[in-house]
C-alpha cells in the first residue's frame, strides 16, 4: 500500500490507509489464532503478518516525515502539526501492540499456569528473530516449553508428514501442468501443420495464377496478330482489284 499524494488532503488519506492496514493485520491475527501452531497455514499467516507489520511501520514513518516537512514549509499550522503528531503516536502505539501480540507466541507457559516466563530461567533463549523463525522445520514454528525428545521427534514427524502431503499436492499440480503443456504442444503442432498446408496451397495457387496470366497474355498477343494479317490480306485484295479495274 503505497502512500500517494493526491492533493492537500493526501496526509489524511494516507493516515486512513494506515488505519485500514492496521485493521487488516488484526484480522490476520484473528485468523492465525484459529490455526494450530504446527500447521503450515499458521506459518504462512505469520509470514504475511510480519510483512504487513513492516509495511505499516514504513508508512507510519512516512506520515511522521511529512508532518516535519509540512511544518518546515509552513504549509500547516502549529496546532495542526501537533494534532497530526498525536494521531501518529496513536498509530505507533498500535504498532507496539501488534509487535507484542506477534511475539506472544514465543513466550513459553509454565506448568503452574501463572503465565509466560523467560527461557533464560532454563538456560536458553525464548526469543527468535525473523530469520530464525523462517529456518524452523517446514517453515512452521516449534512450540516452546518443556518437551521430551519423543515429543520433539513426534512434532518433527508431524511437520515432515505435512511437508510430504504438500509435496504430493505440488506433484499432482506439476503433473497436470505437464499434461496441459503436452496438449498445448500438440495443438501448436496441428496449427503449424495447418499453416504449412495453407502456405503450400497459396504457393500453388500463385503459381497457377502466374501460368494462367501468361497464357492469357499469349492469347491476347496472338489475337492482335490475326487482326493485323486480316487487314494486310484485305488491303492486298483491294490493290489487286483496283489494278484490274
Amino acid at each position: 500500500m503505497a502512500l500517494i499524494s493526491v492533493g492537500e488532503d493526501s496526509w489524511a488519506i494516507e493516515h486512513e490507509g494506515c488505519e485500514k492496514l492496521y485493521r487488516e493485520i488484526m484480522e490476520q491475527f484473528t485468523l492465525r489464532s484459529q490455526e494450530q501452531k504446527m500447521s503450515v497455514e499458521y506459518a504462512r499467516i505469520s509470514s504475511s503478518i510480519r510483512y504487513r507489520m513492516k509495511q505499516f511501520s514504513s508508512e507510519v514513518f512516512q506520515l511522521k516525515e511529512k508532518i516535519m516537512q509540512a511544518s518546515l514549509s509552513k504549509s500547516i499550522t502549529q496546532q495542526e502539526a501537533e494534532r497530526r503528531s498525536r494521531m501518529v503516536e496513536v498509530l505507533r502505539s498500535k504498532e507496539r501492540q501488534m509487535k507484542e501480540l506477534f511475539s506472544e507466541r514465543n513466550l513459553p507457559a509454565t506448568s503452574s499456569g501463572r503465565g509466560a516466563r523467560s527461557f533464560a530461567d532454563m538456560g536458553v533463549s525464548g526469543w527468535r528473530d525473523d530469520d530464525e523463525e523462517e529456518n524452523a522445520v517446514g517453515g512452521a514454528e516449534l512450540p516452546s516449553g518443556n518437551y521430551s525428545i519423543n515429543d520433539v521427534r513426534q512434532q518433527q514427524q508431524t511437520v515432515v508428514k505435512q511437508q510430504d502431503e504438500g509435496l504430493e499436492v505440488l506433484s499432482k499440480v506439476i503433473s497436470r501442468q505437464k499434461e496441459l503443456a503436452k496438449v498445448i504442444g500438440n495443438e501448436v503442432d496441428i496449427q503449424n501443420d495447418i499453416i504449412d498446408d495453407l502456405t503450400e496451397n497459396m504457393e500453388n495457387t500463385d503459381t497457377r495464377i502466374r501460368r494462367e496470366t501468361k497464357q492469357i497474355g499469349t492469347i491476347v498477343r496472338k489475337d492482335k496478330t490475326w487482326v493485323y494479317w486480316m487487314i494486310i490480306i484485305l488491303l492486298f485484295i483491294a490493290i489487286v482489284v483496283l489494278g484490274i479495274v
